[in-house]
């Protein structure tokens, strides 16, 4: 059954542009991203009648963007949240600029957790009203499964979001929505572009339409999906491995959530 209303977050190209170009017809757009331009023609080129495509141009690196879209998000009602917007800088860190190291962990770590977590109770409770699934995907990367360096802090965003998937899938296990994180490898897309190093540029770098189109496809059959089918046998016990783990501690510290003591913050 196709998601009602989808928002889709880095949408004005790359990934986000395929996600918006794959999703059923009868699936109702909001899309955001910073260019505003870019997000005018994709209204246009998508929009059609009986479907409604809304824009936004937002910056996720600040709290004002993250708001605006939430708030926009909400009053729609979607049920189904693409969290595809990310951004990384190639070199050393003590090289890259501050400034764009910070951008990194703020669009890729900080406005996926806020998002989800603004979007994710509304969403589970119209799908429970409905009877219907609601959904939330992550798209991280095959980098999240070793270090990089001259990506140190992509990487370990894309490690971030993962770890964080797998973890809210264990959590949300029973409710009416649907999670994965999807991880391309090298994809022909913008990324990279004016650092010297192009990623559309490596050999087997993959079709942004296809990594959608997978992505899709797989949401709701499993919790992580990676591109390639060499790299998803190759890591299959490592994710396994994984998966049992997670499942395992959800039951144990899910008693004491029961009880109460979880909830609030710890510190350690």
């Amino acid at each position: 059954m196709p998601h009602r209303f989808a928002l889709v977050t880095g949408a004005s190209s790359g990934i986000g542009a395929a996600f918006a170009r794959a999703l059923p017809a009868e699936t109702n757009l909001l899309l955001t991203a910073r260019n505003a331009e870019a997000l005018t023609r994709a209204q246009q080129a998508l929009s059609r009648p009986g479907r409604t495509v809304e824009v936004l141009a937002a910056d996720l690196t600040t709290d004002d963007g993250r708001t605006a879209l939430i708030a926009k998000a909400e009053t729609l009602g979607i049920d189904l949240l693409i969290n595809n917007a990310g951004v990384g800088a190639f070199g050393a860190v003590i090289a890259n600029a501050p400034e764009d190291e910070r951008a990194t962990v703020e669009l890729n770590v900080t406005a996926v957790t806020v998002l989800t977590r603004a979007l994710l109770p509304g969403m589970i409770d119209r799908a429970a009203a409905a009877n219907r699934r609601a959904g939330l995907l992550l798209v991280s990367s095959t980098t999240a499964f070793q270090p990089v360096p001259y990506l140190a802090t992509y990487s370990a965003s894309k490690a971030f979001l993962l770890s964080y998937g797998e973890a809210l899938a264990t959590e949300l296990r029973g409710k009416p929505v649907d999670l994965l994180v999807l991880c391309p490898g090298a994809t022909r897309t913008d990324f990279g572009r004016g650092t010297g190093f192009r990623v559309a540029r490596l050999p087997g770098a993959d079709d942004p339409d296809r990594v959608a189109r997978a992505g899709l496809d797989a949401l709701g059959r499993r919790t992580v999906h990676v591109m390639g089918m060499a790299k998803r046998t190759a890591l299959a016990p490592f994710l396994w491995s994984r998966h049992t783990a997670a499942g395992g501690l959800g039951a144990v510290l899910a008693v004491f959530d029961r009880g109460g003591r979880f909830g609030r913050r710890t510190d350690a």
